[in-house]
């Protein structure tokens, strides 16, 4: 593989996981559905991951940002798991 094909994965990740949760938000605000602005948020906490995956591994090479790369997974996860169990529980 050459070089710049890391670049333009980490790239469209962050394409991907940002155009996600614009539909996501937009589809929420049409909608009022609370499960769409769970989601929203989980991707949107997903693209700032990505953004700092891409910042991380091609742009700056002296800090390291795996931890806050990590705690961002993890506030993305904790967000939709939280949702889906705030529905659940009004739901019931």
């Amino acid at each position: 593989m050459t070089s710049w094909f890391p670049s333009i994965v980490y790239l469209l990740c962050f394409a991907t996981s940002t155009a996600c949760a614009l539909l996501l938000a937009r589809s929420y605000r049409r909608s009022g559905m609370r499960l769409l602005l769970w989601s929203a948020s989980c991707f949107a906490l997903l693209a700032v991951n990505n953004l700092f995956v891409i910042v991380d591994l091609l742009l700056i090479h002296d800090i390291d940002f795996s931890l806050l790369r990590l705690l961002l997974a993890l506030a993305a996860v904790a967000v939709l798991l939280f949702g889906f169990i705030w529905d659940m529980e009004e739901d019931a």
